[in-house]
C-alpha cells in the first residue's frame, strides 16, 4: 500500500512494505548517464581489440585442422574403394567416384561419401586428387587458405603425404 504526502511542493511516496521514502524527482533518476555508457563502450572496445586477433587465429587454425582430418578420412575412404573395386579412381573419375558409381566399376559398393560437399576443403575449393601420385599411390591435398601452392601457417598446403 502506498501513502502519498505533500510537503513543500514535492510529492513524497512512502511504501508500507519495507521500502524507504523517495521523492518523485529522485525516482525518475534511475538510468545510466551518457558518460557511463561511453565508458562501458570504450572498455568493451578495448576487450574486443585485444581478443579479436586471438579468436581469428584460432578460427584459421581450426580450418587447417579440419582439412587435415578430412584428408585423412578421404584417404581411408579411397583405400576402401580400392579394396572393393580393385583400383583407385582414375584422375578423370576423380573423387566424385566416391559419391557416384563410375561406368566401369563393377564391384562398386557405394556411395562411400554421402554428400558431394565433403569433397571440398574448408575454404570452399575442391580437394586436389592425383592418380597415380607423385608422393604415394595417390596424392590428395588442399592448397590452404590462399589457394596457391606453398605458403606458411594457414596458407600452407595440407597433404596426405
Amino acid at each position: 500500500m502506498m501513502v502519498e504526502v505533500r510537503c513543500d511542493g514535492a510529492t513524497v511516496h512512502e511504501a508500507k512494505r519495507g521500502g524507504g521514502v523517495r521523492t518523485g524527482r529522485r525516482a525518475r533518476q534511475r538510468g545510466f548517464t551518457l558518460v557511463e555508457l561511453l565508458v562501458v563502450l570504450v572498455i568493451l572496445g578495448l576487450i574486443v581489440a585485444f581478443a579479436a586477433p586471438r579468436v581469428i587465429q584460432y578460427v584459421g587454425g581450426a580450418k587447417s585442422d579440419a582439412a587435415k582430418i578430412q584428408i585423412e578420412r578421404l584417404s581411408s575412404v579411397l583405400d576402401l574403394y580400392r579394396l572393393e573395386v580393385g583400383r583407385y579412381p582414375s584422375e578423370d573419375e576423380g573423387l566424385q567416384a566416391l559419391v557416384e558409381r563410375p561406368a566401369d566399376a563393377e564391384a562398386w559398393n557405394g556411395p562411400y561419401i554421402k554428400k558431394s560437399n565433403a569433397l571440398t576443403d574448408p575454404w570452399g575449393r575442391p580437394y586436389i586428387y592425383r592418380y597415380p601420385g607423385e608422393h604415394g599411390e595417390f596424392d590428395l591435398y588442399s592448397l590452404g587458405a590462399d589457394g596457391a601452392e606453398g605458403g606458411d601457417g594457414e596458407n600452407a598446403d595440407i597433404t596426405n603425404w
